[in-house]
């Protein structure tokens, strides 16, 4: 896969089926997307395209009301490298972008690369202040000659699928099945292991700490089977996500005991991938009522099949970048 980022210098020679959004988390609806834009350009003997921003154009815009992200690129990249697509087109949004009207963004996007063929979702806006809707996209495709491909709703269990949506099960009902669902993946954050209070440790379920970034979606506090990947590998862990209300944290945490793991990884990356919810936060009477239930949880997750969960739901992972 072409990853495309710096100003285009040079304009496409060959034909692009291009697939226009934001495609952020690169859920069920983007991917439907994304599989027809592969299509045509192989039928067509054409190539492939995703374009898009790298940063959300409400950080230039209002950032106060940008929504949290579910994605970090890294993960981006191995995604839509894994599915076979041609070329990335990464933007930086900024003031230029910002003021195109919808037909001068059109416009620049079918000259520069050769555009035979635009896919969108059927709720695609764009251009100044997202004036552009899909029925212009249909006057415009008549205007400069490129085919026009609407995709209709993606839904899964009669709801559409969308990033706010997905963004909602995440942090109001931290439901990681609905989510991964819609995702076709697990949900993942992306971070450096900092030191905690270490009380884990002292009741005998030595923890992590991730450094979370807070521009992402945090899964509503609570108890989560995760599977942890550092150093290449992966183990399976117990994420408590809140406050830890029996020894009165003050800070939200995203503390995980890994299952037979046993080293100091301050300092190091990893990222951890939410399989599913196992329980409320709660506070407990006393820390021996606590440790109880902590390996209760131990115990849930030491039963589930790590193999099974790599090989079904993590293949992404070995693209190469």
């Amino acid at each position: 896969m072409d990853i495309i980022e710096e100003e285009i210098r040079e304009k496409s020679h060959y034909n692009t089926y291009v697939s226009l959004g934001s495609f952020d988390g690169l859920h069920l609806g983007h991917m439907k997307l994304i599989d027809k834009a592969i299509e045509l350009a192989k039928k067509n003997n054409g190539k492939s395209m995703v374009f898009t921003f790298n940063n959300h154009p409400l950080s230039i815009i209002n950032k106060e009301i940008m929504p949290k992200l579910l994605m970090d690129k890294e993960t981006k990249l191995k995604v839509l490298s894994h599915k076979g697509l041609d070329v990335l087109r990464l933007v930086n949004f900024n003031k230029k972008f910002m003021n195109l009207s919808p037909e001068e963004f059109i416009l620049n996007i079918t000259e520069n690369y050769n555009v035979k063929g635009i896919v969108v979702g059927f709720n695609y806006r764009f251009g100044y202040k997202n004036l552009g809707d899909v029925e212009l996209l249909k006057e415009l495709s008549k205007k400069y000659g490129f085919e026009l491909f609407i995709i209709k709703p993606v839904k899964y269990k009669k709801e559409i699928v969308s990033s706010s949506h997905i963004r909602h099960v995440i942090a109001d009902a931290g439901d990681m099945d609905k989510a991964n669902a819609m995702l076709s993946r697990p949900f993942s954050l992306f971070g450096a292991v900092i030191k905690g209070r270490q009380i884990g440790r002292v009741m005998g379920f030595p923890t992590i700490n991730l450094d979370y970034n807070k521009e992402f979606v945090i899964p509503r506090g609570g108890v989560y089977f995760t599977v942890v990947q550092y150093n290449g590998k992966y183990f399976k862990g117990v994420t408590n996500v809140g406050y830890n209300p029996t020894v009165e944290n003050e800070k939200l945490s995203i503390e995980t005991h890994i299952l037979n793991f046993n080293k100091d990884i301050y300092d190091e990356k990893i990222r951890l991938y939410f399989i599913n919810r196992i329980r409320d936060e709660k506070k407990f009477n006393s820390i021996e009522e606590l440790s109880h239930r902590i390996k209760k949880d131990k115990d849930y997750v030491d039963k589930q099949n790590l193999e099974l969960i790599i090989k079904r739901d993590l293949q992404y992972e070995s693209s190469l970048l």
